[in-house]
């Protein structure tokens, strides 16, 4: 039988950046780059206790219209990078940002998960892009929270 060693370098701290993400509007600054994007991009901004921006991660690129997304996939770089939080962010290629029945499914379910591994999920921003003067959202945003919509409930 032959046993190897691993050596493993783990970072005694984790620097946080200058950047804070204190609000829907700040993910989505973070993030903007999505909403020109032809498939969908799922990300998690990870956060320390002072809501300073630790880093931003891809964890899933789908289709047009969809990605797979599992919590196991949202909660590994938010454990690596010691966060408190994560914010998830993803876009929709078509532009507009209405959360689809999915998007609340899986919402739910990594709200759930967070509270089992103590990661408090702040927020979930859907990247679209903004309505034209004379679009049926004209004057909205190219974005939506669904912490302010009420449709989810974060805690």
């Amino acid at each position: 039988m032959s046993y190897r060693v691993a050596l493993v370098e783990l970072p005694l701290v984790r620097e946080a950046g200058t950047d804070r993400i204190r609000e829907p509007a700040d993910a989505h600054r973070a993030c903007s780059d999505l909403a020109d994007m032809a498939q969908e991009s799922f990300h998690v901004l990870t956060v320390d206790a002072r809501n300073r921006l630790l880093g931003r991660h891809m964890v899933s690129l789908g289709l047009a219209d969809s990605s797979l997304i599992h919590p196991r996939e949202v909660f590994r770089p938010a454990i690596l990078d010691g966060a408190m939080a994560v914010v998830l962010v993803h876009n929709h290629p078509s532009g507009d940002p209405t959360p689809s029945a999915e998007d609340v499914r899986i919402t739910r379910q990594v709200i759930d998960a967070g509270k089992v591994v103590g990661i408090r999920v702040m927020d979930h921003v859907i990247i679209g892009r903004p309505a034209g003067p004379d679009g049926d959202r004209a004057g909205r945003p190219g974005w939506l929270s669904l912490r302010e919509s009420g449709i989810c409930g974060f805690e």
